[in-house]
């Protein structure tokens, strides 16, 4: 009896930490991490390695959270391309309403930053939004959009962004520019230049059959890419209502 008896509470206490841990996120929304340890994260907005140059409103972890369904076909592509010697690396998936309106207060400080033009090195800031390249409103607030890169598993990796470096713009060749770990395709995250959209005729054939390569892979699992952010993906049909919860560090 006993032995019954402390099974009954082992069961009690495993379903009572599982209701826990998914109660900590609303509307059938995961950490990519409980669906797929092995998909790279790098969620710059938790950082301050972006645009902005600080954590965004709402970033209070760089954890990938995504509705259930994106996260099943991420760990799809991520299969398929584990054969090929490759990860997907996500730079950032659901973002808090607050954080959109974050960037919205930045673009209209009247500050512009060397370390902010790298990412812009051509366009005002203050144009970001007019241009398309930035939204109020986000599809990230969904849970169905997404920001990602590929990683060559087989490549030295071990390149870290240093605060105190001078970097050169995000159009530059990719010795020049901040270090991603992940292949070179053309531009850095969130470079927003023409030379950033996913049919640019600027880059080398090289950059252009990676960004190809990515295009398809999220295609076969109904990914659809911004043709203006080769590192912007969305699944059409999975998103819904728009959702401001601030992203918690995950529990173990």
């Amino acid at each position: 009896m006993d032995i019954v008896k402390s099974i009954r509470i082992a069961i009690v206490v495993v379903f009572a930490a599982s209701a826990a841990h998914a109660q900590s996120l609303p509307g059938g929304f995961v950490y990519l991490r409980d669906v797929d340890p092995g998909i790279v994260q790098d969620i710059r907005y938790a950082t301050a390695n972006n645009f902005v140059g600080r954590p965004l409103a709402g970033y209070n972890a760089g954890e990938c959270v995504v509705k259930q369904e994106v996260g099943l076909r991420l760990k799809a592509v991520q299969q398929e391309l584990a054969a090929q010697n490759l990860s997907l690396k996500m730079f950032d998936c659901y973002r808090p309403a607050r954080a959109s309106l974050d960037m919205v207060k930045w673009s209209q400080n009247g500050r512009e930053t060397a370390a902010e033009r790298r990412y812009n090195p051509k366009i005002p800031k203050t144009e970001l939004f007019r241009l398309g390249y930035i939204a109020s409103r986000s599809q990230h607030s969904t849970g169905a959009a997404l920001d990602l890169t590929l990683v060559d598993l087989k490549a030295d990796n071990s390149g870290k962004y240093d605060p105190a470096k001078t970097y050169a713009d995000c159009t530059a060749p990719v010795e020049a520019r901040a270090p991603e770990g992940s292949v070179d395709m053309g531009t850095g995250y969130d470079c927003t230049d023409t030379k950033g959209h996913t049919a640019a005729p600027s880059i080398t054939a090289e950059q252009r059959a990676w960004r190809k390569r990515l295009v398809a892979a999220m295609a076969r699992q109904g990914f659809v890419n911004y043709s203006k952010e080769w590192w912007h993906f969305s699944l059409p049909g999975a998103g819904g209502a728009a959702y401001d919860f601030p992203i918690q560090p995950r529990r173990n």
